[in-house]
């Protein structure tokens, strides 16, 4: 097996829960929003962009450390 397989297989979970997270972030909240008055909706409306953008910087960390081979830091622990 290729080792750039190996990455790629790897990289699979945390893409999907970060897309799922994000789905989830946006649906939810855009039901919250829609169900307050407008004056709320716009303050509740960074929640859910905040957390999306924390999950996607995340993501990319954990990308970063299997393409650099370090994914199974906690080993060292």
């Amino acid at each position: 097996m290729d080792r750039n397989d190996e990455h790629r297989k790897k990289m699979i979970a945390p893409i999907v829960i970060t897309v799922l997270l994000v789905i989830y972030y946006t649906v939810y909240f855009g039901f919250i929003i829609a169900a307050i008055p407008d004056k709320w909706a716009a303050l509740l409306g960074i929640i859910p962009a905040a957390l999306g953008a924390v999950s996607i910087y995340v993501c990319i960390q954990r990308i970063n450390e299997i393409r650099s081979g370090e994914e199974d830091d906690l080993s060292k622990y």
